[in-house]
């Protein structure tokens, strides 16, 4: 089994990168749906024990929002896989622009996210390390450099 956990700022492209790649595969567990993390907990704690594949859409800038995940996963002897989407904050605060009503998010939001954000690492308890990028309005995914 796999869990996913997606790593950066609002308005990297998380959930379209999800759309377009485990939407028919993964589930997505996302605060932006959800709204409390007892829900998330419970969605969360319900996949594992049904052995569903499972995405994690969150910001989750630091590492330590990240282990609980990561726990959770190798407990279960998932394979545990991040995705760090990279992107300047500039870029995010266009696309931000793009969306409408509750999916856009506070300017102030999008900084302080970027202010928090850690750069993941392999001795966290990632079993694969991706990187993220948008390049001419198309995902690129590159193997993780740890001198990124």
């Amino acid at each position: 089994m796999q869990g996913i956990i997606f790593i950066g700022i609002q308005g990297s492209g998380k959930s379209t990168f999800y759309k377009e790649n485990f939407f028919n595969t993964h589930v997505r567990i996302s605060m932006d749906l959800l709204r409390t993390r007892n829900k998330e907990e419970q969605l969360l704690d319900k996949c594992l024990e049904l052995q569903q594949r499972v995405v994690i859409d969150n910001t989750n800038p630091t590492r330590k929002e990240r282990q609980l995940y990561i726990e959770k996963f190798r407990q279960r002897k998932y394979e545990v896989i991040g995705y760090y989407f990279c992107s300047n904050v500039q870029d995010a605060l266009k696309r931000n622009e793009l969306r409408k009503g509750k999916e856009r998010i506070t300017e102030v939001g999008i900084l302080s996210t970027a202010k928090k954000m850690e750069l993941p690492a392999s001795e966290e308890g990632f079993s694969k390390l991706y990187y993220v990028e948008i390049v001419d309005n198309h995902f690129v995914v590159k193997d993780w450099n740890d001198e990124i």
